[in-house]
């Protein structure tokens, strides 16, 4: 069940040093670990201000085969109204 344990250690980390709300969007085992993309809802409370939608930011994170968080970055970032782009549809 290592899946579970990538979902859960992702969650703390995002938890305890991101803080907004976020989901896990994918996981993929790599070769020396595994790579997890994470959504996270960007800048809550300014955009509810100024009556904007939200920006909706995409995260990848890398972790070892022991379940650390060796990286984290955010790779894009896009209104929350913007229709989702997959990659067969680029």
């Amino acid at each position: 069940m290592k899946i579970e344990k990538v979902k859960e250690a992702v969650e703390q980390f995002f938890t305890s040093n991101i803080n907004p709300p976020f989901k896990i969007t994918s996981i993929q085992k790599q070769e020396n670990g595994w790579e997890v993309e994470v959504e996270v809802i960007e800048e809550k409370d300014y955009m509810k201000r100024y009556a904007k939608d939200h920006l909706i930011g995409v995260y990848e994170a890398k972790l070892d085969d022991e379940m650390e968080i060796v990286s984290y970055q955010r790779k894009s970032l896009r209104p929350r109204s913007e229709p989702l782009v997959s990659e067969e549809g680029r």
